[in-house]
């Protein structure tokens, strides 16, 4: 029997340090957010990498970046498109989106450098603003170009910062002329570290993504009224502070409650005034609620707005809400589920079925094409963090999996 084809592991390795050392801060924390100077600089790197492998390069009207290589020369083929994003969070690993993107090249490469053309071309996909630290929604790149938000809305999103997308697109030059959603694919992959535990702790090396979680993001404020902290009876007090932790322990409560399905997280509050001897008058919370299934998780919704309004009565306060971002869950194409894993078998690579807790660019692409996700181990579960980590040799076998599963899909396929 053939040995499989395999991607140079020291070429793809090396690529993920270079570019994982552009956006270092004095401090050496990595930070290259999405259309900042060091986002540029990243850009400009991979696009450069594209280049030198002979890659068409096109970039759309929210910066997205597609290299194509390969195909017949027959008009109107779909390709096999991979990739991920190259923005980071603040203070960040390296792997997270960069690996999905660089094993893209990494494919291209092997394929070219053994003298194989497959039918259908392959494109190689690197979306802006996946994180939504600067600009929100996160994975804006690819929902817009999955028809998801308008260009023109996100083009005039403000950041964190003050400025607006569509400027900072022009001022590092990445405001490119094709319409997004032009070039249509035959099917997507997205290569990801898993950014969870549940890989290294089965000792496995592939998850074949076969559904990720929806997402269900609010902010909630709660008006109350400051007064002295020692002269203000507690059964007289309108304590925002006090209202914060009941919803706190309500959603972890909740959560708990639902035998693991549904994960609950409150990652931001903030008090005003803010000073130890005054009873809050106000609390800004955000609520971060996510489930594989979209009925429990419309439960859970439901059972945290009637609880507001319960609240809301017991401690005489005043609840907001506002919905700041709200995605379905995916279902990813189960054949192309079965292929990853059917390739890692056949590379004997030890695989399992998973779901992605995560939000991805594959998300969206699933709404335009059949998609999945092929997920390598993280150490210690960690991610958004600069002691992210996957060992070279698990960077390989996801890279070389990705390579089959593109071979087998561009060689058998044909014309759209």
């Amino acid at each position: 029997m053939t040995e499989p084809l395999s991607i140079n592991r020291t070429s793809l390795v090396d690529r993920l340090r270079e570019l994982g050392g552009i956006g270092r801060t004095q401090e050496g924390a990595l930070s290259r957010v999405a259309l900042s100077d060091a986002d540029r600089a990243g850009r400009d790197t991979v696009v450069a990498w594209m280049r030198d492998l002979r890659m068409t390069v096109e970039v759309d009207a929210i910066g997205n970046i597609f290299g194509t290589w390969g195909g017949t020369d027959g008009q109107g083929t779909k390709p096999i498109m991979v990739g991920s994003h190259l923005d980071t969070v603040i203070d960040a690993g390296i792997y997270d989106g960069s690996y999905g993107v660089l094993a893209g090249l990494a494919v291209v490469e092997t394929l070219r450098d053994a003298g194989l053309r497959p039918g259908r071309p392959i494109t190689v996909a690197a979306f802006t603003n996946e994180e939504g630290v600067r600009y929100t929604p996160d994975m804006m790149g690819s929902l817009v170009y999955a028809g998801g938000l308008a260009l023109e809305e996100a083009l005039a999103t403000t950041g964190t910062d003050g400025t607006t997308l569509g400027d900072e697109l022009k001022r590092i030059g990445y405001a490119g002329p094709l319409a997004p959603g032009t070039i249509q694919p035959h099917a997507f992959l997205e290569l990801h570290v898993e950014q969870g535990p549940v890989l290294e702790h089965e000792r496995l090396q592939i998850g074949a993504v076969e559904d990720l979680q929806g997402i269900s993001w609010q902010r909630v404020t709660i008006q109350g009224q400051a007064n002295h902290a020692g002269t203000t009876p507690m059964r007289l007090r309108r304590d925002a502070g006090y209202a914060a932790a009941r919803i706190t322990t309500f959603l972890h409560d909740l959560a708990e409650a639902s035998s693991g399905t549904t994960v609950a997280t409150v990652g931001t509050i903030r008090f005003e005034p803010g000073a130890i001897n005054v009873i809050p008058a106000r609390a800004t919370l955000t609520v971060d609620l996510r489930d594989a299934a979209e009925a429990r998780l419309q439960a859970a919704e439901s059972e945290l707005k009637e609880f507001l309004v319960k609240l809301n009565g017991e401690v005489g306060v005043t609840i907001e809400t506002e919905r700041l971002a709200r995605f379905e869950p995916v279902t990813f194409d189960e054949g192309l589920a079965s292929l990853i894993s059917e390739v890692a078998a056949e590379r004997g690579l030890r695989a399992r079925r998973m779901t992605s807790g995560a939000g991805h660019d594959a998300q969206m692409m699933a709404r335009i094409a059949p998609s999945a996700m092929i997920f390598v181990p993280s150490t210690g579960g960690i991610s958004h963090n600069p002691q992210e980590h996957t060992s070279g040799e698990d960077l390989a076998a996801g890279a070389n999996v990705l390579l089959s599963v593109v071979s087998r899909l561009a060689s058998l396929g044909v014309p759209a």
